[in-house]
């Protein structure tokens, strides 16, 4: 393990209580496939560290992984977060490529985000071409990742998924059909009640490389699980921290 592992990882364990959210991101705007205008938070820890692509849960935005975020640069990554078409506001940040989406007429429903995932990839492979690239998805859009990985399997090295589930189907194919092609290492976590709903899709995924973790507490649905203020989150951070570790550190 590098040092700079270990110093991320001791920051994370030690610190997370006192951790000062203020580290600097910018944000910019990409376009989708069709043209809708995408607002991406932008977190950098250095231009050749892991780029983690961040999807945010229904009726949210990127604010979802404002306090998250920073804490992943600590680690070592590059972090992503964007808006996409179906989701409203968290955290004061308004999902304004929902509210462009609404304004155009464009459908809003969950698999009508999947070209919002697909431009983040393009852009994170042009801007980041020699880092690895995770993706992260939380509720709907952990469902979404694996149709991501399915159609671009070449380009994405790691998944992390919070609360996936059998919440919509695409090209008449349940997330469990498209679990069958994932290739890389992955990780997937909900609260206790929600384990029933994507263990089928778990099953489905032929790789070893795939993690669990269940709380001992109730948890929380999607990413928000990682939020301090709730209940149990720094158990969720041990788990995802040692997934992260063990593949891309």
């Amino acid at each position: 393990m590098s040092i700079k592992t270990l110093f991320g990882i001791l920051t994370l364990t030690l610190f997370i209580p006192l951790f000062s959210f203020s580290n600097p991101f910018t944000t910019t705007t990409i376009n989708s496939t069709d043209g809708l205008h995408i607002n991406v938070d932008i977190y950098e820890s250095n231009p050749g560290d892991p780029v983690i692509l961040m999807f945010h849960q229904a009726g949210y935005s990127r604010g979802e992984y404002r306090e998250i975020a920073p804490k992943l640069v600590t680690l070592g990554f590059n972090c992503l977060a964007i808006d996409q078409r179906s989701g409203g506001q968290i955290n004061g940040v308004i999902n304004e490529t929902h509210k462009q989406a609404v304004d155009n007429k464009l459908p809003t429903g969950y698999p009508d985000a999947l070209p919002d995932l697909e431009a983040a990839l393009a852009y994170a492979k042009s801007q980041y071409p020699n880092s690895k690239i995770i993706i992260w998805g939380s509720s709907y859009s952990a469902s979404l990742n694996f149709i991501l990985a399915q159609k671009h399997t070449a380009d994405i090295d790691g998944i992390l998924c919070f609360s996936p589930g059998e919440y919509f189907e695409y090209d008449f194919m349940k997330i469990a059909d498209y679990a069958i092609e994932v290739n890389c290492p992955i990780f997937i976590t909900s609260s206790k009640s929600e384990v029933n709903s994507w263990k089928p899709i778990y099953e489905n995924i032929p790789i070893p490389e795939k993690v669990t973790f269940t709380p001992t507490h109730n948890g929380y649905h999607g990413s928000k699980a990682l939020w301090s203020q709730n209940q149990g989150n720094q158990e969720y951070w041990n788990a995802v921290t040692e997934f992260l570790t063990l593949h891309f550190l």
